[in-house]
């Protein structure tokens, strides 16, 4: 429960971003998801932006919904949920409550090309290291050359080097004409 000036939200969370919440009654400063469907009403909430554009790309998959996303979400890092998907790891992502192997070998296969796109650090994160470091922008310029037409991989190996390019202080509109450049030589 997050009490925002009077009023109290139910929010849903990771065990990790309940861990890195604090002490109860204390300030806390979450990314929330708002999911509606016929019936339902959900807020999500996130430690960090890159566990919530993850969330938001395992709800994408068929068969995971919000409870089997904030699991693996539970069960492993942003890092290592790029790793195994990267990696083509099913049985690390299995590791989650509620997640069998036939699941998990469906999340790795339909997030295997996508897992460069996205902020989590670890070995794919070699590739596209200072689009993570750098979070909104660049990952907002990712998603800009996605919509685009360029593959997750592509899109964000063209950010990392207009980032690398630009400096950390780099706006989402010098990334994307920067990294249209990148991409196309």
């Amino acid at each position: 429960m997050i009490d925002v000036g009077g009023v109290g939200y139910l929010v849903h969370c990771s065990t990790r971003t309940l861990d890195a919440l604090g002490s109860e009654g204390g300030e806390a400063r979450l990314f929330t998801d708002l999911q509606v469907s016929e019936n339902d009403m959900r807020l999500l909430g996130f430690a960090e932006s890159a566990e919530r554009d993850w969330f938001r790309l395992l709800t994408q998959v068929q068969g995971v919904g919000s409870k089997v996303a904030l699991a693996i979400l539970s069960a492993l890092s942003t890092g290592e949920l790029r790793d195994a998907c990267a990696a083509g790891d099913a049985a690390s992502v299995a590791r989650a409550n509620g997640v069998g192997p036939k699941l998990a070998g469906r999340i790795v296969n339909e997030l295997k090309d996508k897992a460069g796109a996205l902020p989590g650090g670890g070995v794919a994160g070699a590739v596209v290291g200072s689009v993570s470091a750098a979070g909104g922008a660049s990952a907002d310029a990712v998603s800009a050359l996605e919509n685009l037409g360029f593959k997750p991989a592509v899109a964000a190996q063209a950010v990392a080097r207009a980032q690398a390019e630009l400096g950390e202080g780099a706006g989402e509109s010098e990334l994307i004409r920067v990294a249209l450049k990148k991409a196309a030589s």
